[in-house]
């Protein structure tokens, strides 16, 4: 009698699908939140590469309005991503070959910085020596312009059990452009000084 019921508790599936379900459901959810929460990031830089190239292009050109540029990539972005801090910046330069380059300096004591009396070429015009030449801005005519864009967004699933879903999202974009040659370009500047 034992054995028969026994048995017959083995060969009963009843209730199975709902243990089941029970062990994926919670797998299941989390993927699918994971999966938006992707795809919202996904779209999101999409988004910004694009808004960003549109805005440097905008930017680049005699009539250039980089608060619209700017203004334009923070709507855009926002539609996807709500509620998001967008910053951007630019750095101008007068060639490609003076991206992160230093002011002309004799460095006596080769130290790699214009210190203790050493002389430099003031080539940016900003009255001291700066290890990157580059100025804030939009730049002039034929100037090369770095822009950088950053934005910070609190997603619309957080997810505290997968590592790096949890909290704020930062996604970057940045592009090179050359401004159009709408007129003579500023040369550098040739007045020198002393670091101190």
């Amino acid at each position: 009698m034992k054995t028969r019921a026994i048995s017959q508790l083995l060969d009963d599936t009843e209730g199975a699908y709902v243990l089941e379900f029970g062990i994926l459901a919670p797998v299941f959810v989390l993927m699918m939140f994971s999966l938006i929460d992707l795809g919202q990031l996904v779209y999101g830089k999409v988004l910004l590469e694009g808004a960003v190239e549109a805005a440097a292009r905008d930017s680049s050109l005699e009539t250039a309005d980089t608060t619209t540029s700017d203004a334009m990539v923070a709507a855009t972005v926002k539609n996807i991503l709500p509620g998001a801090k967008v910053t951007s910046t630019r750095t101008s330069y007068y060639d490609f070959a003076d991206i992160a380059r230093a002011e002309k300096w004799n460095d006596t004591n080769k130290d790699g910085s214009c210190a203790g009396g050493e002389t430099y070429v003031d080539e940016n015009r900003n009255g001291h020596w700066d290890a990157n030449i580059g100025q804030s801005g939009n730049g002039g005519a034929y100037d090369v312009v770095i822009y950088s864009t950053t934005v910070t967004y609190d997603p619309l699933i957080k997810l505290p059990v997968v590592p790096g879903f949890s909290g704020n999202q930062t996604l970057t974009a940045k592009t090179v452009r050359k401004n159009q040659p709408f007129a003579t370009q500023k040369k550098y500047g040739s007045s020198s000084g002393t670091c101190t």
